[in-house]
Order: C-alpha cells, then sequence, then structure tokens
C-alpha cells in the first residue's frame, strides 16, 4: 500500500461560512463541495477538509488518508489492532473507505477514489 494523500479535517458548525473564511484567510479555491463536506486547496496541491456531520458515518474523521488499496490498509489496521469504527463501504460519491480510532480516540478515513 501506498499513501497517495492526507488532508486533515476540519468539524464546522456552517459548512458555507467555513469555506468563505479559510478561502479569504489562507487564499484557497474550492475542490470539491458535496454540502456537508468540501475540500478547499491549491494549486500546489495542499488541501484542508471542512465538515458538518458525515453523511454515512457514526461519527467525523479528524484526518483523510488515501491510499492505493483500501482492503490492505484495512487488513492493516486490523493487523494492529485498532477499532474500526465505520466498515469498508463503498459510498455513492465515489469513494471506498473504512474509519479507525487510534490510540489517542481520534477517528481516521482512509480510503481510495473509485
Amino acid at each position: 500500500m501506498s499513501i497517495q494523500r492526507i488532508v486533515p479535517l476540519l468539524t464546522v458548525d456552517d459548512l458555507a461560512e467555513a469555506l468563505e473564511a479559510h478561502c479569504r484567510a489562507l487564499g484557497l479555491t474550492v475542490l470539491m463541495n458535496h454540502g456537508w463536506v468540501a475540500f478547499i486547496g491549491d494549486e500546489r496541491g495542499h488541501q484542508l477538509g471542512l465538515m458538518t456531520r458525515d453523511a454515512s458515518a457514526p461519527v467525523n474523521p479528524e484526518v483523510s488518508v488515501f491510499v492505493d488499496d483500501v482492503e490492505a490498509t484495512h487488513d492493516a489496521v486490523r493487523a494492529a489492532g485498532l477499532e474500526i469504527v465505520h466498515p469498508l463501504t463503498h459510498e455513492p460519491w465515489g469513494v471506498y473507505r473504512f474509519f479507525y480510532r487510534d490510540p489517542s480516540g481520534r477517528v481516521i478515513n482512509v480510503g481510495t477514489h473509485e
């Protein structure tokens, strides 16, 4: 497995307000907006995720890690004895993903684009 990108995710109360504030403050542009989650970034590949409430998972993740082989990563996470908090799921927006909780209680979204 190899990591393709890692993006921090901030939980926000008002997505539109957060998008406007962060884009204006940091000079970033909206790369994707699903209404509940959005990613902003620049031409060099720097990104920040903003979300209100995850559309299908029981908790919001704090970071997204995109990998080339999500099933191999899932196996590695299970072998490490970490808690899976959202199972491997083919999401309707074109992402295959799962969430795990690290020893500090942080939730990590691991996925790949389909």
